[in-house]
């Protein structure tokens, strides 16, 4: 059988292209590590992958959305157990201060203390974090949350002005936590604290005075309060920080399993793809002597 010279050159270029190519896509793969170039290679595999690198890119924003409210988290219940130490403090001073044997000097000693522990929960109260934010002022972050107002009359000059709206983040499908926190109820123990200091600042104050005794009552009861407050706060921070621990505990543990996968479907068998190559290779080079030798042959030769 006799087969055309343009037939021959058109089948071996034919060959030669095929085999180049093979070993140009599979030294791709090689260098990629991955085994699905083109979503055409395996549609089935790389809607999987798809999905796979979709879902992993959500958990990732997940743990990031983590990471960060817990740091705001920490910081915020730092603030509040400061808060809660300084309401111990003056608590303990209110009950000191209402025993009846205490003398004039006495009281009037304990003024520069309760001063001080107010203006120390004011400026905790009005804390900014590393953005110049107020951290307690709800949602209102560039309003400071408790205002002072020195023109008013002793027990209504500090007023709460930010508000008690949560700032959610989603941390989980479905799942959102609250970034932010307030401290309304603070300023009702700050006006009452400074109805105390008024009061034991008049010159010849006795603890037994039944007005004074109503004063320091009164502030007695509001150190109670705001320490329920406050703590309560502190506790539902912990719980949260908790929580989420454990929540990013399961996100790396998906996280995980989606790598897995990524490298069970996606990723490619080296051994596999060297012998393949090989043999590309081989091809290749059996054609091209194949080609070279023919290419030499002639009828005349066998005549």
């Amino acid at each position: 059988m006799r087969i055309a010279t343009s037939q021959y050159q058109s089948t071996m270029n034919v060959s030669l292209q095929l085999n180049q190519e093979r070993m140009t896509y599979i030294t791709q793969q090689m260098a990629s590590g991955q085994r699905i170039q083109l979503p055409s290679d395996d549609p089935v595999d790389n809607v999987r992958l798809s999905r796979l690198r979709r879902e992993e890119s959500t958990l990732n924003q997940y743990r990031e959305n983590i990471a960060a409210i817990k740091v705001r988290l920490t910081k915020n219940e730092d603030y509040l157990g400061t808060m809660v130490n300084d309401m111990i403090q003056g608590r303990d001073l209110l009950v000191w201060s209402s025993d009846g044997s205490n003398t004039p000097e006495d009281l009037a000693a304990m003024v520069t203390p309760l001063t001080s522990l107010r203006e120390s929960l004011l400026y905790t109260a009005n804390a900014i974090d590393q953005e110049g934010r107020f951290v307690f002022s709800g949602t209102l972050t560039d309003t400071a949350p408790i205002a002072y107002n020195a023109a008013a009359a002793p027990g209504a000059r500090y007023t709460f002005v930010g508000n008690t709206n949560d700032q959610t983040v989603v941390v989980g499908n479905g799942i959102t936590q609250v970034a932010n926190g307030n401290v309304k109820g603070v300023e009702d123990l700050l006006n009452q604290l400074d109805q105390t200091i008024a009061a034991l600042s008049t010159p010849g104050v006795s603890p037994n005075d039944p007005a004074v005794r109503a004063v320091l009552g009164a502030n007695l009861d509001g150190f109670d309060d705001a320490l329920t407050l406050v703590s309560g706060k502190v506790a539902m921070l912990g719980g949260s920080q908790t929580i989420l621990s454990t929540l990013d505990i399961n996100h790396s543990n998906v996280s995980l399993s989606n790598q897995v996968a990524l490298t069970d479907i996606g990723q490619l068998d080296y051994g596999f793809a060297a012998t393949e190559l090989n043999g590309y290779s081989n091809a290749l080079q059996a054609t091209y002597k194949a080609y070279a030798k023919i290419g030499t042959l002639s009828l005349f030769q066998v005549l």
